[in-house]
């Protein structure tokens, strides 16, 4: 019994912990956000990792992601795309260089740097991760593993 106790009290511990995490978005990565995405709504935050905050929200009708750094730069901005939204040069080199792949994901990654097309693509269970620019570059290529 007194073991099921300790489990309880560290299971709410934690829990109250990762809740936490939310609620403490540093008010200038919030004013930041407000200031780069003012038509946001339905938005919730986590913590990506010991140096970005992410946003999650609607927007224009889609769902969206954006990444901010502690220091309230904004890093990154993601939301999928529907295949016919494809530009002709993207679509060219996915023919081309993917034919037979079926597109399971795909989104829009804007950074500083500028917009990427990024894509899941499955064929004969062979998973792979492409991101192509608009040019229709192919700036990276990977093979996504199951537990991905």
């Amino acid at each position: 019994m007194r073991n099921l106790i300790i489990l309880m009290l560290l299971v709410s511990s934690m829990a109250y912990t990762a809740c936490g995490q939310k609620s403490n978005v540093p008010e200038k990565v919030k004013t930041a956000f407000t200031e780069k995405f003012p038509d946001a709504t339905k938005v919730s935050w986590d913590k990506e990792n010991a140096t970005e905050w992410e946003a999650e929200f609607k927007m224009n009708g889609k769902e969206y992601s954006a990444n901010f750094d502690n220091n309230a730069n904004w890093k990154e901005t993601e939301y999928e795309i529907k295949k016919s939204e494809i530009p002709s040069q993207v679509k060219s080199t996915l023919d081309k260089d993917f034919n037979g792949y079926k597109i399971e994901e795909a989104e829009i990654s804007e950074t500083a740097n500028g917009k990427i097309y990024e894509f899941e693509l499955e064929k004969n269970k062979t998973d792979f991760e492409v991101a192509i620019s608009p040019d229709g570059s192919i700036v990276k290529k990977e093979t996504k593993n199951d537990n991905d």
